[in-house]
Formats: structure tokens, sequence, C-alpha cells
């Protein structure tokens, strides 16, 4: 009998200790399963903000399709409260770039003419290489100086360059005397020069007759008289005078070369309403007299000139040629439309802008926000 008894608390014991190891384990398990749920159920950095967010969209629709832009407390700040607080303070800026964008990219279109991301890459590299830059720091100092992303100095300024100089499509020719010229211009001899500039006649003669009685008042009387600000700081004291430097200024620049040193001149008219008097301070000698040590130079500057005055050209031909109607601005111009048996010969007219003619011409005058222009020549991102 004791036997059987041994036999069945040996077997109980095992039962009992069975049971523990699987409690025990069982135990581990929960433990172990516990903590996972907690890590992933624990909030993650952000993730609040994320589901408060994600809980405003489902409670607001309109949050959801992007009309709100910030929450301020309980206080949301819409899409169109930004979008003309943008237009206000930029929109004149940014509509006309797109306009003049849109006209180039037509007359493109007209001409089937592309410009492809390669041939503005390749103009890009062009312009560092004159700067001795890479191109990355070319880019940058661009977005520095003026303001530009790599991505609009493509789209606003490359492209349109080289779009236009397809369209212009003249032969540039560079001929003996505008490399005179351009010499002359660059490397001859300039004037020292001291001016008063005033936009009355009468008024001119008076500080003439003054300034023609006593030669030493003239840095004085530059600074009471002259409606130049920058020069008159200075006392009349002006950049040395060039020849052949600018259109329009080929008067004052004879006048200024037939002076000795410590002569005044009479009163040049310059512009319409503008009268200049000028006390010669003698002229600067030239650095380079050879214009063979820099006629690879000139040469490249005459053409990059011409090139640029033929762009010019084209492109107000093509905008006295296109009708534009800005809403923003109520203006139009270009173009050639007969109101009332009565033509504008100005060219600027105000634009209406109705509902129909909008339903006409859906988005016609709106920001492209994609950065590339409908069509097939493409502006490069």
């Amino acid at each position: 009998m004791s036997e059987g008894t041994h036999s069945v608390m040996s077997t109980k014991t095992a039962l009992t200790k069975q049971r523990f190891a699987l409690l025990a384990v069982g135990t581990l398990i929960v433990l172990v399963v516990a903590g996972v749920l907690i890590q992933v159920l624990r909030a993650k950095p952000g993730e609040a903000q994320t589901n408060a967010t994600t809980n405003a969209k489902a409670q607001n629709p309109q949050v959801k399709n992007g009309r709100y832009m910030a929450r301020v407390n309980n206080d949301l700040i819409d899409w169109d409260t930004v979008a003309s607080e943008c237009v206000a303070r930029y929109g004149r800026d940014v509509l006309e770039n797109i306009i003049n964008r849109v006209i180039i990219q037509q007359a493109c279109q007209e001409r089937g003419i592309k410009v492809t991301e390669a041939e503005v890459n390749t103009e890009i590299m062009r312009f560092a290489k004159r700067f001795n830059l890479p191109v990355d720091t070319w880019l940058q100092m661009i977005q520095t100086e003026r303001n530009l992303s790599p991505t609009q100095y493509k789209r606003d300024v490359i492209w349109p360059m080289i779009a236009l100089k397809k369209i212009a499509g003249t032969k540039i020719n560079v001929t003996e005397d505008d490399m005179k010229k351009a010499f002359i211009r660059d490397y001859g001899p300039r004037v020292k020069a001291k001016m008063i500039m005033l936009d009355n006649f009468r008024r001119a003669q008076t500080v003439w007759d003054e300034v023609a009685k006593d030669p030493k008042s003239f840095e004085r009387l530059a600074r009471q008289h002259s409606i130049e600000p920058t020069s008159r700081a200075l006392g009349g004291q002006i950049p040395p005078i060039r020849r052949f430097s600018s259109q329009g200024q080929e008067q004052l620049e004879l006048e200024a070369f037939k002076l000795k040193a410590n002569e005044i001149s009479g009163i040049i008219q310059v512009g319409m309403d503008r009268y200049v008097i000028l006390l010669s301070e003698g002229r600067t000698e030239p650095i380079v007299t050879d214009i063979n040590d820099v006629k690879a130079t000139l040469y490249e500057q005459i053409m990059e000139e011409k090139v640029q005055m033929s762009i010019n050209h084209e492109f107000d031909a093509l905008k006295k040629k296109a009708r534009v109607d800005n809403y923003l601005t109520n203006i139009s111009t270009g173009g050639v439309r007969q109101a009332s048996g009565t033509q504008n010969k100005s060219g600027v007219q105000p634009a209406h802008f109705s509902e129909s003619a909008e339903k006409a011409q859906p988005g016609r005058f709106r920001p492209n926000t994609s950065g590339v222009q409908p069509g097939t020549t493409r502006v490069p991102n």
C-alpha cells in the first residue's frame, strides 16, 4: 500500500510542477506581448500632432481639401487669404513675368521653335565659364544677388533668351568700325569732370553766369542747385565721361571732349528738359593703346551687345503684336482692337473683365504653377 501511495504522491507532485511551469511561461508571454503592445501603441514624436491634424481634416472637409493653410488656436487661415496677400505683394511682377513667357512661347509655337533642356544647361555653363566659376557657384551667386532659384533662372532668364535668339534668327556682323568705337569706348581716354544738372533753362542760365564769374564756386553751386542726387552730394563729381558710351548722350560726350582742363562748358541740353553744365578736370591716361591686345575680347563683347539688341528688338515687336488683357492692372496692351469706331493709337486700353469672357477663355491669364507652359516647347525646370 505504501508503494501505491508513493506512486500517487509522485504523480501529483509532477503535475503540480508542470502546472507551475506552464503558469510561469504563460506569465512571461503575457509580459512580452504587453511590452510589444506598449511600444507599438506609444505615440512617436510628432505622431500626436499628425493624429490631431488627421482628426481635424476628418472633422473639417475644407482642411482635407487644402482650403485652409494654418490654424492659430481656434482660428483657421484659409488659402484665399494667403493667395490674396501674395497677389497684393508680388502679383504684378509675377504676372508680368508669366505674360512675357507666354508671348515668347506662342511665338515659338508659331515658328516651330523648340528649346531643349540641354541647350539651357549649355548656356548656363557658358556664362559660368566666362566668369571662371563652377556652374554650382554661378547658380548660387545668381540666387544670392538676384534672388532667383536655379529653376527660376533657367525658366525666366535663360530659356527666354535662347528662344528669342532663335526667333530673331539674324546673323550678327561685327565691322571694323564697331571694333574701333568699342576700343575707344572701353580703353580710350576719358574726361574727368564735375556736373551741375538742372531742369529749367532760365535757372541753368543763372547758375552758369555765377560759375563763369567764379569757377571755384562750381562745387558749392552743384551742392545747392543740381537735381541729380548722387553727384550733388559729391559736389558735382561724376564718373569719367567716355566716347560712344550710350545712345542719346552723343551731344554731352562731344561737348565734354572739346573742353580743356579747368574749362567750363556752355549749357548742354540733355533730353527734353535736362540742362547740364560741365567743369573739365582733364583726361585719364589709356592703359591699353593697341587694339590688337584686346581684339578677341572686344569681338566677343560686341557680339553679345548686338545679340542683346536683336533680342530686345524682337521682343518689343512681339509685345506690340500680342494682345494682352491684364485683369490685375486693368490694362490692355498691344494688338489692334476697334472699339465704337474709335481706335486707341496709344495701344494701351483698360481691360474689362467679364464672367462670360472668362468662361470663353478659361484660365488664359492665370499663373501656371506647374512651371511648364502648355504646348510643344517646354520650359525646363
